[in-house]
Parts: C-alpha cells; structure tokens; sequence
C-alpha cells in the first residue's frame, strides 16, 4: 500500500513538473534584442515579446522593413520622455502599418529606461512612434480598462546606452511648424537592427 501511494506520489509530482515546464515555455519567450545606431551614439533594447507578444511583433516589423532608418527623435522633453520613429529630419510623418492593440495592462511600468508605444486619445492608435521614459512616468501605467486610464504599453527597456538617451534627452528643443519639443540640432536614427 506505501509503496503504491509513493508510486502515485511521483507520477503527481512528475506530472506537475511537466505541466510547469510547458507552461513556462508557452510563456517564457527569449526577449528580443534591437541596437539602434544614432547620430548622438548607439543603444540597446531588450524587448519582452512574453509580456506585449503583439507590440514586439509589430516593432520587430518596423525594424526588419527599416522604417526607423533616417528617422528622427521629433519629440523630447527633459525630465519625461524622448519620441521617435515616426518623423524624418523635414519632420514629414512616415507611412505607417495598421495600429495594434494597446497592451498596457501587461503588468509592466513606466519606468526610467523603458521602451513604450506612442499613441494618440484612442487606447489602439500606436503604429511606429515609440518613446524612452527619462525617469518614472507612473501616471502613463495602466490603471483602468477606460480611455483616461488605459496607459501606454511598454515593452522592453535600454540595456546599455542610456547615457546616450539621457545625452538626446538634454538637447536643445524648439518648434517647427505645429511641432513643439523638437531638438533644433536633428538627432537621427541611422540603423537599427535585430540582434
């Protein structure tokens, strides 16, 4: 009777490790790794595709298609964010894909570093125009599944290179045209490729 109860014990315990391991593997996708080459210096993205699979999809495509070549950091703002991959030096907006799904609610935050999604008021607006937060944006988390609450998705975070976004996120802005925060001195997106 021991016997056959420490039999069935084992098979439980080796079916629980096998449920766990499969699940990890659904779950647990490599993170993607994108360096960008820019005219102020070079920096690396870790890109959580377990985490925001559609936002890492999409991104990963601007990248393999090299839409962010020649683009420009049109937005920056010292203390909140820098805003790229959308603009090119004449600030004429690049074509774009169809938007994405926002998946802000993915647990992850605003925090320094990070890589997240831009958008306009509508929650599923973001197609290419990422931003880099400088410091700990929390009011830009998720908190509510309503259009003032739902947040911006991030997706990944700088793993080296940040002097480089903190240097972008010290330059000198002003406005062309109906844009506000543009660098007067262009800071350009020359490559960017997946590792």
């Amino acid at each position: 009777m021991e016997m056959k109860m420490l039999m069935l014990l084992g098979v439980s315990l080796l079916s629980l490790a096998v449920f766990a391991f499969a699940a990890d593997d659904a779950e647990g996708a490599e993170p993607v790794v994108v360096t960008m080459e820019t005219s102020a210096g070079s920096f690396t993205l870790e890109l959580y595709p377990d985490s925001a699979p559609v936002t890492v999809k999409n991104f990963v495509s601007y990248v393999e298609d090299g839409h962010f070549n020649d683009t420009v950091f049109h937005r920056v703002i010292p203390g909140f964010m820098i805003q790229g991959g959308g603009f090119t030096a004449d600030m004429d907006q690049k074509p774009t894909k169809a938007t994405i799904a926002n998946e802000a609610q993915n647990g992850l935050k605003n925090n320094k570093g990070t890589i997240a999604m831009a958008r306009t008021m509508d929650v599923n607006s973001a197609s290419s125009q990422f931003f880099i937060n400088l410091v700990d944006n929390s009011f830009l988390n998720f908190r509510d599944a309503t259009p003032s609450g739902y947040g911006y998705c991030v997706f990944g975070r700088v793993t080296d290179g940040m002097d480089v976004i903190e240097k972008i996120g010290a330059t000198k802005t002003g406005s062309r045209g109906v844009h506000q925060d543009v660098p007067v001195t262009p800071i350009t997106i020359t490559s960017a490729t997946v590792k």
